[in-house]
């Protein structure tokens, strides 16, 4: 990650910490859309133009590639951002590479199917209660939806719906030409590996913080070897969620390009996806009853974690997809395991 990287990084963090804080989420999350915070956020978001970092230099972009910005998109999860700042970022440049004008506002990205009336629908779109668009992907096409016409329903989550659009709708909507070859579950999936790295970063900086803090018998909690053994096991978790993540992240050696290698996406978001179990369970496990409590912060992570576990698929789906790589690869099961992890070293910066 280069010393421009890191600044961009630097940037995210900065504003996240002043802007996006737990009482600020907890607004978007109970007003969506329509919420003043929701749009005070999204507004200071724009004047960073971080979600224009993928965007060319002569399309009044960064023109960095998604491993560049990997260091945004773990700010997104250590903050536990509510607004789909990532996708519009893969959003925006797709639609850039396609000549199609982007819409105001945060966009997200899902999977669609069409209906017999004519009409589309989105099972489940993560962010579409705050998102003002989604580029969604039906087959090999793919529209560019208004959410304002859609007709909701909430999700688990939420700020997640299920949306459906008329026939007159669809197509009213842009169509946006993207490669044949690439799949939305793929770009969702490393954007949101990339914020679970944070998010489990972020949930054992505040369990270690309370391990330390927490007295019991006259001591520290963290003192005692059981707890000690726990904080070890989420470390090794989030190491080497973290490591995958940004090899998923990466388009090359260099890490240039919008567009990840699936192999790499599917070993990032497997291992962050089973990390996310684990460390959620035992965050919960040292905080006892107070990390359940709607008040307390840990939950704005831990739910995050565990509805990103299912996004864009579970780590059973994409290990499925490593495992289908390996059956059909004629060669050396160490050709395949290179192809994944020979990056240029300077991605694993820690």
């Amino acid at each position: 990650m280069s010393m421009d990287n890191d600044l961009f990084a630097d940037a995210a963090r900065d504003v996240l910490a002043d802007q996006c804080t737990p009482h600020v989420v907890r607004a978007i999350e109970e007003g969506g859309r329509t919420a003043e915070a929701t749009t005070a956020l999204w507004v200071q978001l724009e004047a960073t133009g971080l979600a224009d970092a993928l965007l060319s230099e002569d399309a009044g972009g960064a023109g960095l590639g998604l491993g560049q910005v990997f260091g945004v998109l773990e700010q997104c999860g250590a903050h536990a951002l509510p607004l789909p700042l990532g996708e519009t970022m893969v959003a925006r440049a797709l639609l850039a590479q396609a000549g199609v004008a982007r819409p105001a506002g945060s966009i997200a990205l899902a999977r669609g199917e069409h209906l017999a009336n004519g009409g589309l629908r989105c099972a489940l779109v993560r962010s579409g209660q705050v998102a003002a668009a989604v580029l969604v992907q039906t087959g090999t096409e793919w529209r560019l939806l208004n959410t304002a016409d859609a007709q909701g329903a909430a999700q688990a989550l939420a700020l997640d719906a299920a949306l459906t659009w008329t026939a007159v709708q669809v197509q009213a909507a842009p169509a946006v030409e993207v490669n044949g070859a690439l799949d939305v579950r793929t770009l969702q999936a490393a954007v949101v590996a990339a914020q679970m790295a944070g998010a489990l970063q972020a949930v054992f900086d505040r369990t270690l913080q309370y391990a330390n803090e927490r007295q019991q018998f006259g001591r520290p909690i963290g003192k005692f070897q059981a707890i000690q053994h726990q904080l070890a096991v989420m470390s090794e978790h989030v190491f080497a969620a973290r490591m995958a993540a940004q090899l998923g992240c990466s388009a090359g050696h260099d890490g240039m390009g919008v567009v990840p290698d699936r192999l790499r996406v599917a070993t990032a978001k497997a291992r962050c996806s089973e990390a996310a179990l684990v460390v959620s369970e035992l965050a919960h496990a040292i905080h006892g009853a107070i990390g359940f409590t709607e008040e307390y912060d840990l939950q704005l992570f831990t739910r995050r974690l565990h509805a990103w576990r299912q996004t864009a698929g579970s780590e059973a789906y994409w290990y499925g997809v490593a495992g289908e790589a390996l059956l059909h690869h004629q060669g050396m099961t160490l050709d395949i395991v290179r192809r994944i992890t020979d990056v240029d070293t300077v991605l694993l910066k820690p």
